[in-house]
């Protein structure tokens, strides 16, 4: 061949296609969306401001009055209510017995739960009907509960004391709700009953968004029921259980329907939650420069608990969902 064949039989050099551009919506695009999004949005941030913000800026400026609650706020009292606060021991044994509430309601409550939860997943006889009742508790109000346990724990004449004596337990029996040392035992049993069913539904819904092939698959290869509970159920239901317990630290905080229908924060305040001391001095004393500065106490301890929670508990789940949303874009 030729030199002139052999340049003939070389390919053709191909050309470099350039890159794409970049798909840029169009200015005035962008800015239709831009409005779209903020006017769905602005009645609900209005809502949040005026029902959310603005008590809470307007408790903040209380708290630094001596008010009883008629005229404006004259007296200006700067940081004594806080100052009187926290040198005051009811409000500090509020503290106390809120952090026991929480203690309980984690380490008992949500276990407890968990339990019941794994137990009704399984394929049981008329579990329909044990659900329903486990969380019909959760159904009625704080009020009706209240009164019930009430007379449920009436000394003497009460439901439980009466039962403990028909059975020989007579001693068991006592005052309850109007003694010292059994006041705060006894209101955690109320709770107990009334909220359990509600983290109950909540592990029962992350048990059955668990795929039964793990269970299978970790059945096959030799793991017994305590082994694929640990290592397979916990960990898939943690972000549940997670999400379990921030509700149940809350609630134990803000607690204050069922303290006040049974007890009003009883005996000699041992049953006393930060929210009935608010409502105490608010709305019995008319102290509420002083209730405003509890209210600003609880809701400083409720947002630094649910930032650092968010933060170094919730941080990994609220992770995945912002990768998965990505993803889907």
């Amino acid at each position: 061949m030729t030199s002139t064949q052999i340049n003939d039989a070389r390919p053709a050099p191909v050309k470099e296609q350039a890159a794409p551009a970049p798909n840029r919506r169009p200015l005035a695009r962008r800015m239709r969306d831009w409005l779209t999004a903020f006017s769905f949005t602005v009645p609900a941030l209005l809502l949040f401001a005026l029902l959310v913000l603005t008590p809470i800026l307007y408790a903040l400026y209380v708290s630094f009055f001596n008010w009883g609650g008629f005229g404006a706020p004259s007296d200006f009292a700067g940081a004594d209510n806080y100052t009187r606060l926290f040198g005051d021991p009811v409000f500090l044994g509020d503290l106390w017995r809120g952090l026991l509430l929480v203690l309980a309601s984690v380490g008992l409550q949500l276990p407890f739960a968990l339990a019941m939860a794994v137990l009704l997943n399984q394929k049981l006889r008329g579990r329909a009907v044990y659900r329903m009742l486990f969380f019909a508790p959760y159904v009625l109000s704080e009020v009706i509960t209240g009164v019930l346990f009430s007379m449920i724990f009436a000394p003497d004449e009460g439901l439980a004391d009466k039962v403990l004596g028909s059975i020989g337990l007579d001693g068991l029996g006592g005052l309850w709700f109007a003694d010292q040392d059994w006041v705060l035992p006894t209101l955690f049993l109320v709770m107990m009953w009334k909220y359990f069913g509600f983290h109950m539904m909540l592990y029962l819904a992350g048990l059955q968004g668990i795929p039964p092939e793990l269970h299978e698959a970790a059945r096959i290869d030799g793991a017994n029921a305590w082994q694929r509970f640990r290592n397979v159920t916990l960990p898939l239901l943690g972000p549940t259980i997670r999400i379990s317990a921030f509700l149940s630290v809350i609630g134990a905080i803000q607690l204050f329907d069922l303290v006040w229908v049974t007890t009003q924060g009883g005996p000699d305040h041992q049953s006393e939650t930060m929210a009935v001391s608010l409502f105490q001095f608010g709305f019995k004393r008319y102290q509420i420069g002083y209730a405003s500065a509890i209210s600003i106490a609880m809701f400083l301890i409720s947002l630094v608990f649910a930032v650092a929670y968010q933060r170094y508990v919730l941080r990994r789940d609220t992770e995945g969902a912002l990768t998965n949303m990505r993803a889907t874009r």
